[in-house]
């Protein structure tokens, strides 16, 4: 017992030591932690979205398509200007936007470190105007900007397997690293998506609704979007996007509450 005691000391003290050194600030100020470093997770997200484009090839040339092309070309630019103002440009650097729209009945989409942005075609009957994709892809946008799927990765670096650096995981077991990032970003529902904190959840919320304000979207239509998510959410399967993004009365109001200053950023 004493012997185990001993161990769980050490390991406690390696987590704490962890925490305390591999810490930066996300672009909302917030200290997170931060085990995995750009270049890898760079490669990684290339990789792996290069395999799911190979596998599910983007639909073309039909009003959905062409609609994620319109949104996510006006909401990008957006983007790369609020942050230009911001003096946060930094946040998306060898960042190449791409959006694509795959034929899955999945109620899903999600948006990779380097701008990979990927709507499954199961969650455009929800979106009935640009203006609800602009809820949709702003809020992933604003997961990636925030390194929320880093901050993920980091943690389950740290609980399985101590805190290793994911350069050096990768090396040793690129499996379970592949499969590491893709339930750490979303990629498929298939390997144990992470659920968003309600820490992140309310840091995208945020500040999706100041990127899509800032394209000129009305960030109004995030209340309806999320209610029409929550009510989905009510049938006998749940949409893949509630599994990570869980939709309630208690986030609906805290969207409500951030209203005033997205519609500051908000110039139809």
């Amino acid at each position: 017992m004493k012997k185990l005691y001993t161990y769980l000391s050490i390991i406690g003290l390696a987590a704490i030591s962890t925490g305390i050194y591999s810490c930066h600030k996300n672009a909302n100020g917030r200290n997170t932690l931060d085990l995995v470093d750009d270049a890898t997770v760079m490669s990684l997200s290339a990789s792996q979205y290069n395999e799911f484009i190979a596998t599910n090839p983007p639909v073309t040339g039909t009003a959905s398509a062409q609609m994620v092309q319109r949104v996510g070309a006006r909401l990008t630019a957006a983007v790369q200007q609020y942050l230009a103002d911001k003096g946060q440009s930094n946040l998306i650097t060898n960042y190449n936007w791409e959006f694509n729209l795959v034929n899955n009945a999945e109620v899903n989409a999600w948006c990779l470190p380097g701008g990979k942005i990927v709507v499954y075609s199961g969650i455009m009957p929800l979106t009935l105007t640009d203006t609800d994709l602009a809820v949709v892809m702003g809020h992933e946008i604003a997961h990636a900007v925030l390194k929320h799927g880093n901050e993920r990765m980091s943690q389950q670096l740290l609980l399985q397997y101590g805190g290793a650096a994911l350069s050096v995981l990768l090396s040793s077991k690129p499996a379970e690293t592949q499969q590491l990032f893709n339930a750490a970003f979303g990629l498929s529902s298939n390997l144990g998506i992470l659920a968003f904190s309600r820490k992140q959840e309310n840091e995208a919320d945020e500040t999706g609704l100041y990127f899509m304000a800032s394209a000129g979207y009305n960030p109004n239509a995030a209340i309806t979007f999320w209610q029409r998510m929550q009510a989905q959410g009510g049938g006998s399967s749940t949409p893949v996007l509630l599994s990570t993004h869980p939709s309630d009365e208690s986030r609906i109001q805290h969207i409500r509450d951030l209203m005033p200053g997205a519609m500051a950023y908000y110039h139809p």
